[in-house]
């Protein structure tokens, strides 16, 4: 018995090294989740997720995991935002085609919006009982790996630990009448982010779709970006102190449109996977 938990430590290890440390030097793409096992409510754990189960891990992956020796079904588990930022970020008009007659900005334009406005995939947007134009934004979101301030944008990649999928809820009538984008933006469950944080692949050029009750609603690749992923953290760093953890959602692309109580929206990145959501109305 002693022995074959022994073998299936040893493998699991395996796995983790080899997605940590590949053997050509280069970053491994590896997807990182939360999670918490639905027979075990109220412990979430860091884990590295393989297409039918996650091996969990014990620490976090922005300072150091190791193993823990068990892996469990994804069937059995429930995934939580793939991170518990200290800031969340977000760039305005970064696509071309989402700017319409408007001119391209000099610098990024930036908004924030809350820690408390993030869930993660499979749970509710919650439309507030007032809001009448809620529209979807699928975007590529950046999670930052390590303290970052005034960033070079040479340097930018090295301060990034990976890409995920995210999407930037918007009350359309809100950021019009409102001084800020206070409500339109970073209402609770007004931030869906994950499923994974995805390292090793090239964010400046993957595809990105949204899905509307599985109608695809915005297709572009991120190469299409005004302002590119290492531009943007290298900006923001000249300004806010970033830690490990924070995100950046980058921005959304074409057009986008209402959607209502009891719709799914998804939102797939390459390499990434999907964020799904549906709409509920407040109670």
């Amino acid at each position: 018995m002693r022995a074959t938990l022994l073998r299936s430590f040893l493998a699991i290890t395996a796995i983790v090294l080899a997605t940590l440390e590949p053997a050509s030097g280069q970053r491994a793409i590896t997807k990182y989740v939360r999670f918490e096992h639905k027979q075990h409510p109220g412990t979430v754990a860091y884990g590295i997720l393989e297409p039918t189960r996650v091996v969990e891990l014990q620490g976090d992956p922005f300072t150091k995991v190791t193993p823990t020796g068990r892996m469990v079904m994804l069937a059995d588990v429930k995934l939580h935002a793939p991170c518990v930022p200290s800031k969340v970020i977000a760039v305005g008009l970064n696509y071309r085609s989402h700017l319409g007659e408007r001119k391209p900005a000099e610098y990024p334009g930036l908004f924030a919006k809350y820690p408390t406005s993030i869930i993660a995939t499979e749970e509710s947007i919650v439309l507030p009982a007032d809001a009448k134009n809620v529209h979807y934004e699928g975007e590529l979101v950046v999670v930052i790996g390590k303290r970052a301030k005034n960033v070079p944008k040479g340097q930018a990649a090295s301060y990034i630990f990976g890409v995920t999928a995210g999407n930037d809820v918007s009350e359309r009538d809100w950021q019009t009448a409102d001084l800020q984008w206070f409500r339109a933006k970073a209402t609770d469950t007004f931030a869906p982010l994950g499923p994974a944080i995805v390292t090793g692949l090239n964010y400046n050029d993957l595809l990105l779709q949204t899905r509307l009750n599985g109608e695809v609603v915005q297709s572009e690749r991120t190469k299409d970006l005004i302002f590119d992923v290492d531009t943007i953290v290298s900006y923001i760093s000249r300004y806010i102190t970033l830690e490990p953890g924070d995100v950046i959602y980058t921005g959304t692309p074409q057009t986008t449109r209402p959607f209502k109580e009891g719709d799914t929206i998804e939102v797939e990145i390459e390499g990434v996977g999907v964020l799904r959501n549906k709409a509920v109305r407040a109670k």
